[in-house]
């Protein structure tokens, strides 16, 4: 007997993956945009160097986010296929 798939274990399909990076990435970007405006509007006080830091590290943290892979956590310690068996993981 073949072993049932869950559909809870199914991947997540190679468009719905990449749209949420791009997603992750474009938000990223978008504070790192608003952290060089922000730099520029309170320039020579202590946050402008904030802001600059937040600007010069949020490329970094966008890759790395967007990189990072989606994995389905949500599968139970065990799965019952029927009143007989019991898969473990």
């Amino acid at each position: 007997m073949s072993e049932p798939v869950r559909i809870t274990s199914a991947p997540i399909s190679p468009a719905d993956e990449m749209k949420g990076r791009m997603r992750r990435y474009v938000i990223a970007m978008t504070i790192r945009t608003v952290c060089f405006i922000l730099a520029v509007v309170f320039r020579d006080t202590w946050a402008m160097w904030v802001f600059l830091v937040g600007a010069v590290f949020l490329p970094y943290v966008a890759v790395v986010m967007a990189n990072a892979v989606n994995r389905r956590d949500d599968a139970p310690l065990a799965t019952v296929m029927d009143s007989r068996h019991i898969l473990e993981p």
